[in-house]
């Protein structure tokens, strides 16, 4: 249902073409807010991009995708000056950092051939938490993130626990966290409004990779209070809700939504 608290604003997902960036997409044009979402997709998966474009455009919202790489410099350069134009002064109320592409391996291995090099680790790092700081830095120096702004920025319990393969992603998550706390006192006088969201296990093409996913999401429904794995949807909706007027106090925190599964052991 439209929200007139939110109709005709505009949100920013990075990352938006599946997973919690596509649900949050659907989402926020079903509460009246315009989409400009950037992905990174092949031809293969493409038709999925515009089947999401169309779903919003149907909301009666806008949609402006970019297919390029997130934390390409030039390219996030390229994306504001291209939104500019669509915003006609509006700044970005909602932007949401979804961004999952980070390398799987240990970080020893009796085979060097087979750990984590530098360049790996600091590819992840760079995608999947620092590109949150540099985003940021571009649209405030634009003016697009104002008093109201929310900015949501995806981890998972990763950022606190670890498995094998894991320990790059890991680090990534307690760094994007990090950011967030420190973007927090930087600019909250500001009124600018910074959180990371903790989702439970979800079904996602970015779980998928992991090795043993499977598993991965049996225990997490054993050990549920609900006996579920979190949604892509549940994050959304979540995500509208803290977008209204009223939660603007809510800032500088890591909120679990997960149905209750990080507090079980």
């Amino acid at each position: 249902m439209e929200s007139q608290t939110l109709k005709s604003k505009w949100a920013l997902i990075l990352g938006a073409s599946s997973g919690f960036g596509a649900a949050a997409a659907k989402e926020f044009a079903a509460a009246g807010i315009n989409i400009i979402g950037v992905h990174l997709d092949r031809r293969s998966t493409l038709p999925l991009v515009e089947a999401l474009k169309q779903e919003i455009e149907k909301t009666g919202q806008k949609a402006l995708f970019f297919n390029v790489n997130a934390s390409d410099e030039i390219k996030r350069k390229e994306v504001l000056d291209s939104i500019a134009p669509a915003l006609n002064g509006e700044p970005i109320h909602i932007l949401l950092h979804s961004l999952a592409f980070g390398t799987l391996k240990p970080f020893i291995h009796p085979d060097p051939s087979q750990q984590m090099t530098k360049a790996q680790i600091e590819m992840t790092l760079d995608v999947m938490a620092h590109s949150l700081v540099y985003w940021t830095q571009d649209l405030v120096a634009r003016n697009l993130l104002r008093k109201g702004s929310r900015v949501y920025a995806m981890t998972s319990s990763g950022g606190e626990r670890v498995f094998p393969t894991y320990g790059a992603i890991s680090a990534a998550k307690a760094t994007l966290e990090s950011h967030c706390r420190q973007l927090t006192l930087e600019l909250g006088e500001h009124g600018i409004r910074f959180n990371a969201i903790r989702a439970g296990v979800t079904d996602t093409p970015a779980l998928r990779k992991i090795p043993n996913a499977e598993k991965i999401m049996e225990f997490a429904k054993y050990k549920n209070p609900s006996k579920r794995l979190t949604t892509p949807e549940d994050v959304a909706k979540s995500l509208v809700a803290l977008s209204l007027p009223g939660t603007e106090w809510i800032t500088g925190n890591v909120i679990g939504i997960d149905g209750g599964e990080n507090i079980v052991d």
